[in-house]
């Protein structure tokens, strides 16, 4: 019985003329566009340059931050008012102002100080470009040839020079698509097998076909059981298919085991599938259904770490996010794909992930009302 209605499911799903193209169309979107568009890297920004020196260090600074991927040099301006009249009607992001007597003061040994101001209208964008020039700043060969002409000393006695190597761990080139990808497997997941089954219950309600199933001997049990099997199986080909999209146009390849990674995909495609049917057993119509799980998977998405961490959120929002289970599922994620963790240092969010499996699905079974 249970075989004849796995395979009712399926031809439901061939024969809507949408749904199968967008299983193709919307993980090809994902992995191919998304993570070009949708990243925190900043680049080209524009930099209005206030020069009260015009002195050669102060040039040759200029230079370097025009060399920079970072930064393009838009314009020069005579004051600082100028400047930021250009910041207000969007001719420029930052400015770069350099005092008078700076390369003097410098070589003489007295406090300077350059100034960058940013447009923070996009915060993101203002603290990341700040925080790469002041970067480049400490780093320049400019003043790093004018420190070695100055003695620093402290007590009487000369102090040594010295320099900072960051080490980055688990992401060397700070690609930003090797953070962004994990996050969008789990956001395609969550989409597709979430919202889905969703639709599929109360689609047969409207349509009628749900009537003529509850006549029949099929019990509560095999009926939620055949809605989450096809959804599992898509689940399943549609990770496999990000992962062979992942290493084939990024080089992104899990550190970890693959065989972890999709034992953990299995168990969230059953938490989103059996959320979804919940919510397709409590509603009365496709609209309601939409609307339901459209909010719940945007509290998923902005609360589950997917964008920001949620070490970086209030108390209070990570005391929600125990209840979240795309956040147990986006760790594993980044855990397996970048740090190459093992089983074993997963164990909590395995049993989180179980525990929500089981409860969506009894919920699922219980919610689902059958006349008889």
């Amino acid at each position: 019985m249970l075989s004849f209605l796995i395979e009712k499911e399926f031809k439901q799903l061939s024969r809507n003329k949408i749904i199968p193209r967008m299983l193709v169309a919307l993980p090809l979107m994902a992995m191919l566009v998304f993570p070009w568009a949708a990243n925190q890297e900043v680049k080209n920004v524009r930099v209005d340059v206030v020069d009260n020196d015009h002195s050669p260090l102060s040039q040759r600074l200029v230079c370097e931050i025009g060399g920079s991927a970072y930064f393009n040099i838009s314009g020069t301006s005579e004051t600082y008012p100028d400047a930021l009249r250009k910041v207000d009607s969007d001719e420029a992001d930052m400015i770069f102002v350099i005092p008078q007597n700076f390369e003097k003061d410098l070589v003489n040994g007295q406090d300077t100080q350059i100034q960058i101001a940013a447009n923070a209208v996009n915060g993101t964008k203002g603290a990341l470009g700040s925080s790469h020039m002041a970067s480049m700043l400490a780093g320049s060969t400019a003043l790093r040839e004018y420190s070695e002409k100055v003695k620093v000393t402290s007590a009487g006695k000369e102090i040594p020079p010295f320099s900072v190597s960051p080490l980055y761990k688990f992401n060397p080139s700070l690609d930003y698509k090797v953070f962004m990808v994990p996050a969008l497997m789990v956001m395609l997941l969550t989409i597709i097998c979430g919202f889905l089954p969703a639709l599929n219950i109360v689609g047969e309600k409207e349509i009628g076909t749900i009537e003529q199933i509850n006549v029949t001997p099929v019990g509560k049990f095999q009926f939620i059981l055949a809605k989450m099997i096809p959804f599992w199986i898509i689940g399943v080909v549609i990770m496999g298919f990000c992962l062979f999209l992942a290493k084939l146009v990024y080089g992104i390849t899990p550190a970890g085991s693959l065989w972890t990674l999709m034992l953990f995909s299995g168990i969230y495609i059953l938490v989103v599938s059996g959320m979804g049917l919940v919510i397709s057993n409590y509603a009365s119509t496709i609209q309601q259904a939409m609307f339901v799980s459209f909010f719940f998977i945007m509290i998923f998405f902005l609360m589950g770490g997917m964008f920001t961490p949620v070490s970086s959120m209030p108390d209070w929002a990570q005391a929600i996010t125990i209840v979240n289970p795309l956040k147990y599922f986006i760790e594993v994620m980044r855990l397996i794909y970048l740090k190459g963790s093992k089983f074993a240092d997963m164990i909590p969010q395995f049993m989180a992930l179980c525990g929500f499996a089981v409860a969506f699905g009894s919920w699922a079974i219980i919610s689902y009302k059958k006349s008889k």
